[in-house]
């Protein structure tokens, strides 16, 4: 046995040693004008040309180099062999080895395994909820940075992670990337929502699965792999199927090659499970589904899907599955089960592939004999519930690896695709027009091309629960901040118990410290009425009112309470501002209500529990009307003076510069979002409602109360800036035009009165 281990060894150093003198050999001759053609096979034809040749001699290359990388792995596990000669676990068959050690039929010419830069490659991804929705985008970070082909992803999600997920891609502009949804909860068979790509897509996905009784974690969403045949568009051939808590670290276009390596039999690509499970000895009395030895793990898988259909596969599975359901009664590891079970009735259906393709980071895994070096891996795997706490050896490396695309910049992935369109993208192609038709030497540039940027949006970034039937007087409070504003989350959800949508302008690591704040805060933690829309950084100023506009539109109460995240409303205006609202009979009439507004110069405020308390304050000189010092402009029709003593909501007129904070019904009109940074932001919004003949309502019961804090970096620039000022009068201008436009001669009485002042 031991002469028979080194002889084995001896032959594998001699492999080796052959394989790196041949790929050597490759670079040499193919330096040389004709010796390219001489190493290439017949059947690439007699007279190549250069490009071809060089495409050829390249991925002759890069195969030696893969065997390379397969021999190395090799030799390493048979240094660890027993003296039986038995090989280690994790060798991958390669070439379409099956699993008894047959190897498929090969031609005289092999199957390339290169990809065009230009081929369009297909990732299927099942997505569900808030917290999948998140990870799933490191995951897309991952392939994005590394691919350098066209891609198209397919989403098998619920309605949460649709809306997610949509609206984070068309925001998001990523040339050469194309998106499709399939929603498992709305699709009805006959039926073609807008959301599905032709009606013959359109099918109902969750009964195919809902029969199944399933232990896992993931729900019915963990078995919709299994419908993926039916679901795709029928003219799609193959697809990459993945986790969302996978991570690339590599082009992905390499796992797409892999498909140039089956054999005619064979349909699905898997990477042998990493862990004991399905060998049945974790624990007494422990019973697996059937699966062939270690069996597969499908967090990572090719699917051929022509093939599929053409063998019945919706049949193959299902018989599958109602066979072992009547023993096993559920699955314990959803579709891994059921894809294992028809793998072990049908072996000559898998491809295995090398387990680098899926490092599998659970507890007791196998995962660090698919390496022999860290450079050599291709996908990481987080299947653990543990996740990034999970036991490994080079777990540092693998969770430095994921904190990287988890906080790296996605507004870096925009980049275009080299020597290759790629797929049409109108919307970007118009924006990037309207930035090219910009005047660079207009002093106001800059405010021009903020207004154009077009922001990455993540929709609702924490768990959040959707109203079934909101009330008709219900109201969600609307604001919008940065990081610096944070520390008044907690504050404001303790003087708000209805729902909040609130904007949050961060940059990706910012999100990330963020989500990490809000799951350690006991208050927010408990709300699951807070909605949380991040808007990715990107420029020099602070898009405030794109901020309030991505608030407000994501609101879903038929009220909406407009304020800034600096203020603290009084204790109660809540169910305050829904009596108002019912008793001034709002649905009927087009009204904003004002909530007047107070402000403080003190960090440290006993907060007044009732109007009479305030009006002390006031009197004292602890608190002051809002902007009394230095811009009393701005709220001084609000007339503090009747506020003092009314009893019943009473009606002001717009004066110039009004700028309150209202309640409104959710339909109002938009904030413009050419007001950038600091200045006329409010304003500009408060001329409309009037322009649209508003009545403004003053509530006599009602306040908040302004906390301190350092000035932001916008309003300093606004005052030592004389072309910043300067720019604003110019924006300032163009809105009156553009209010003129829209509301006629009503509209003049605006500039009339900004004149007279």
């Amino acid at each position: 046995m031991l002469r028979s281990w080194r002889t084995k060894l001896k032959l594998l150093l001699a492999t080796v040693t052959l394989a790196i003198l041949l790929s050597w050999l490759y670079l040499f001759v193919g330096s040389l004008e004709y010796g390219r053609f001489l190493l290439l096979p017949p059947c690439l034809g007699e007279q190549p040309s250069r490009d071809v040749e060089r495409e050829a001699l390249a991925s002759r290359v890069r195969r030696v180099e893969e065997e390379n990388q397969q021999l190395r792995l090799q030799l390493s596990q048979a240094q660890m062999e027993g003296s039986d000669g038995s090989p280690q676990w994790g060798t991958s068959a390669e070439d379409g080895d099956l699993p008894g050690g047959e190897r498929s039929n090969r031609t005289a010419c092999p199957k390339q395994r290169t990809v065009h830069k230009c081929e369009l490659l297909h990732v299927a991804i099942v997505c569900a909820g808030h917290n999948a929705s998140r990870d799933v985008v490191t995951l897309v970070k991952s392939i994005l940075f590394h691919r350098k082909n066209p891609l198209h992803f397919h989403f098998i999600t619920d309605s949460v992670a649709h809306q997610i997920l949509q609206t984070l891609f068309q925001s998001w502009m990523v040339p050469s990337v194309h998106v499709s949804f399939y929603n498992a909860d709305d699709l009805k068979a006959g039926t073609c929502p807008s959301l599905c790509p032709a009606p013959s897509h359109c099918v109902a996905l969750q009964p195919e699965v809902s029969w199944i009784p399933n232990k896992h974690y993931s729900g019915i969403y963990g078995l919709m792999k299994l419908t993926l045949t039916k679901a795709l568009p029928s003219n799609l051939s193959k697809v990459i199927v993945l986790d969302t808590d996978i991570t690339f670290a590599t082009d992905i276009a390499e796992l797409w090659a892999v498909f140039g390596k089956f054999s005619e039999k064979q349909v699905i690509g898997l990477v042998e499970n990493q862990s004991d499970w399905y060998l049945g000895n974790l624990w007494k009395n422990h019973k697996p589904w059937p699966a062939l030895g270690r069996g597969f793990n499908t967090g990572v898988i090719l699917l051929l899907l022509d093939r599929l259909r053409h063998l019945g596969w919706e049949q193959m599975w299902r018989l599958t599955a109602e066979r072992e359901l009547m023993s096993m009664l559920s699955t314990s590891l959803a579709d891994q089960d059921i894809f294992n079970a028809v793998i072990k009735q049908d072996p000559s259906l898998v491809y295995r592939l090398p387990c680098f393709w899926n490092v599998q980071l659970s507890d007791h895994t196998r995962s660090e004999q698919c390496y022999t070096e860290l450079s050599d891996l291709k996908v990481i795997h987080w299947n653990s519930p543990k996740k990034l706490r999970v036991k490994n050896k080079h777990v540092e490396f693998f969770r430095n690896l994921y904190l990287t695309f988890l906080e790296y910049d996605g507004n870096l992935l925009r980049r275009e695709l080299f020597g290759c369109a790629g797929l049409p993208s109108p919307p970007r192609d118009q924006l990037q027009q309207a930035l090219e038709e910009l005047d660079e030497d207009d002093p106001c540039y800059d405010f021009r091309q903020q207004h154009l940027t077009q922001h990455r949006i993540h929709l609702f970034f924490l768990q959040y629960e959707f109203l079934a039937f909101p009330n008709p007087t219900d109201v969600t409070l609307v604001a919008q901040l940065s990081m610096d504003r944070l520390q008044m989350l907690e504050a404001i959800c303790k003087h708000w118990a209805g729902p909040i949508s609130l904007a949050l302008y961060m940059s990706d690591a910012e999100a990330q410290q963020f989500l990490r704040y809000a799951q350690a805060s006991e208050v927010l933690s408990a709300r699951r009425n807070v909605a949380y829309h991040i808007v990715y950084k990107e420029g020099q100023f602070y898009p405030i009112n794109l901020l309030r506009n991505v608030a407000l539109a994501n609101t879903q109460t038929p009220y909406v309470f407009l304020t800034d995240i600096d203020f603290l409303p009084m204790y109660g205006l809540y169910d305050y501002l829904r009596n108002s609202i019912q008793q001034l009979e709002l649905p009927q009439r087009k009204a904003a209500l004002i909530v007047p507004a107070f402000e403080t110069l003190h960090y440290r405020l006993t907060f007044p529990k009732s109007k009479a308390e305030l009006l002390s304050m006031l009197d004292m000189g602890s608190l002051y009307t809002f902007r009394y010092h230095v811009w009393p402009k701005g709220h001084a029709p609000t007339d503090y003076a009747k506020w003092r003593t009314a009893t019943m909501p009473y009606r002001v007129a717009w004066q110039p510069d009004f700028e309150p904070y209202v309640v409104v019904r959710r339909d109002c009109p938009r904030y413009d979002q050419r007001f950038v940074g600091f200045g006329w932001n409010k304003v500009s919004h408060i001329m409309e409602l009037d322009a649209q003949e508003y009545e403004l309502l003053v509530l006599p019961n009602a306040f908040m109360i302004h906390m301190p804090h350092a000035p932001s970096f916008d309003i300093s620039k606004f005052r030592l800036s004389a072309g910043y000022r300067g720019c604003l009068q110019t924006l300032r201008e163009e809105f009156h035009q553009d209010l003129s436009r829209r509301y006629g001669a009503a509209a003049l009485k605006y500039l009339t009165a900004e004149r007279s002042l």
